[in-house]
């Protein structure tokens, strides 16, 4: 076996590995082939080392005072919220309007919608100026890297999924809340349902689901905060990886506002195959023997293309 070929399976096993690592991670799971061709999958090496030197328990909720920083946070909920409430009323919070956003793209289609406070380097111009006291409350708190407003109206859904990066876990804070069992998240099965006032921790890498079974829109504060670490090495890497990212996939609230590279080619991406699909589909609907055919074809090729990297 030459290096070139034992250095690619190498590669090739880490990944393997890493995905069946964080797939059997919990009770709750992704069909396997979901799992190796979602984008989670492309971090799965990253974050096996996350779990391996996490400073938390490996486990879907976490407890809540072992981050006694984020007292503010909840001492001043009412506070939040009625900033919170001005911009849902003035129609803030919404949607990305230019498909610009890459971590939450499938959400909108549910009628889910966000305000931006703070992106991983700092607040946006937006934020400070329309909800300056909630933006000086998080920003006060070093391990607060994200931070927005996050809305679901009734009768609405997110469907199981398990977010990329495992360098943060997820603090929700209930702000507007139908203040009902039937408004809820499921995390690896297991079940929160938000209140107002009250908050929640827990590692979003995970399985997890939304559902609002009620005829009221739900209204949070949704951070991302620094996953403790029990290594300063790994905490160091940590924090030079989540800014790269942060920076990589700025967003924006309003269209004076910087986007990053991943969201631009998102954005992108997203228009070419919009139109494409349309072809796709009106295809499919016109030759769907062929489509069958094609399909395990297409297979093939990537398996091939595979062969050759590794072998060729």
């Amino acid at each position: 076996m030459t290096f070139s070929l034992a250095a690619k399976l190498s590669v090739l096993l880490l990944f393997i590995g890493s995905t069946l690592y964080v797939h059997l991670r919990g009770k709750a799971r992704l069909p396997m082939l979901r799992q190796f061709v979602n984008h989670s999958a492309l971090f799965a090496p990253y974050n096996a080392l996350m779990y391996i030197f996490s400073a938390v328990p490996s486990k879907p909720y976490l407890d809540r005072s072992k981050f006694p920083e984020l007292d503010v946070l909840k001492d001043n909920w009412e506070v939040i919220r009625e900033e919170a409430m001005h911009l849902f009323d003035e129609g803030y919070i919404r949607a990305a309007e230019k498909n610009n956003d890459a971590g939450f793209g499938s959400f909108f289609k549910k009628g889910w919608k966000r305000f931006y406070l703070k992106w991983y380097d700092k607040p946006l111009p937006s934020a400070e100026l329309l909800c300056p006291k909630t933006v000086a409350l998080v920003s006060s708190i070093p391990n607060v890297k994200g931070a927005m407003f996050a809305l679901l109206p009734g009768g609405s859904h997110l469907n199981p999924h398990r977010d990329p990066f495992a360098g943060s876990l997820r603090y929700h804070l209930g702000l507007s809340t139908p203040n009902s069992d039937d408004c809820r998240i499921f995390v690896d099965g297991q079940v929160y349902a938000w209140r107002d006032g009250e908050d929640v921790m827990f590692d979003e890498t995970y399985v997890h689901w939304v559902k609002n079974e009620t005829e009221h829109t739900r209204v949070i504060l949704f951070c991302d905060i620094e996953r403790p670490l029990s290594s300063r090495l790994m905490t160091r890497i940590n924090r030079w990886v989540s800014a790269q990212l942060g920076r990589a996939t700025a967003p924006q609230n309003l269209d004076d506002e910087r986007v990053g590279g991943i969201n631009q080619a998102y954005a992108w991406s997203k228009r070419f195959s919009d139109s494409f699909s349309g072809v796709v589909k009106q295809w499919k609907r016109k030759h769907p023997k062929a489509y069958r055919i094609l399909r395990p074809v297409l297979a093939v090729v990537v398996l091939t293309a595979l062969g050759y990297w590794l072998f060729g």
